[in-house]
């Protein structure tokens, strides 16, 4: 019998049974349905990644195998040219992202010569599944894995075609949504965040390094997040615009579980 670390965070989270499903939106606000790994890890198996199971733990030499205790479990999906890979983290001693522990890493590396990872992104639970599904796509279909071909600007103009507001105070680099919950911003990168570009490892002092983008939804001031993302620096700019489309859609999508801390806040259609 396997015993996780963080059993507060299956491998497999359960799904609910029996309730009733809406169409609901805005889909920033609408939650993960608590579905994030399997809407995910289906999103990558129709795309032709491959997964594996990693399994870490401490097992004695006359230990029976039901007594064994897994330390780390982690379930990691590859590309088919295992250049760009996503990592499903929950269980595996999560850093925490805005307060929320990561659930998805998702990295890329400029060819297979390299073990080390170009660019990373991550995202906590609460994110909804179809926006990480939506930037696994873009990634998935992109030929050049690191070099950009657009600037930040994209981020931003995807956005407030949608309906979303520059940052009145940073107007080059954030906007907001319409109803002033959730961000996208380029910002300075939190701790933790893994990248390779050799800046990072050059600053001194208080010196500011390259700047990535951030996302989060915080649906009253001061209250927890209902999710985060951080995108390290060298994430194309093109690739968090597919991010933002996705998130800002006015396409509704289906839940079972509505976010506590949202769902006075949200519109919805039975679905049944």
């Amino acid at each position: 019998m396997e015993a996780p670390l963080y059993p507060e965070f299956p491998l497999n989270p359960p799904t609910s049974s029996g309730a009733q499903a809406f169409w609901v939106g805005p889909r920033y606000l609408a939650g993960d349905d608590g579905r994030l790994y399997e809407r995910v890890a289906d999103t990558l198996t129709g795309l032709g990644w491959t997964n594996l199971a990693v399994v870490r733990g401490k097992r004695n030499p006359d230990e029976a195998p039901e007594d064994r205790q897994v330390l780390r479990s982690t379930v990691l999906h590859i590309s088919r040219d295992i250049q760009r890979w996503a990592q499903w983290v929950l269980a595996d001693e999560p850093f925490l992202l805005g307060e929320l522990p990561v659930a998805w890493q998702v990295s890329a590396r400029e060819d297979t010569g390299s073990p080390l990872a170009a660019w990373s992104a991550y995202f906590t639970p609460g994110i909804p599944g179809e926006v990480l599904g939506d930037f696994l796509a873009a990634l998935n279909s992109r030929e050049q894995l690191t070099a950009a071909s657009a600037g930040p600007e994209l981020v931003l103009d995807t956005l407030t075609t949608r309906g979303w507001l520059r940052d009145i105070d940073h107007p080059r680099s954030g906007a907001v949504d319409p109803m002033f919950t959730t961000c996208v911003s380029l910002g300075e990168v939190p701790p933790l965040i893994q990248d390779g570009d050799p800046r990072a490892l050059t600053l001194v002092g208080d010196e500011a390094g390259p700047a990535g983008w951030q996302a989060w939804a915080e649906p009253a001031l001061g209250a927890p997040s209902l999710w985060a993302a951080s995108f390290s620096v060298g994430v194309p700019h093109d690739l968090v615009a597919a991010f933002a489309a996705s998130l800002a859609s006015s396409a509704p999508v289906l839940r079972r579980v509505l976010p506590e801390s949202t769902k006075d806040r949200l519109l919805r259609a039975p679905a049944d």
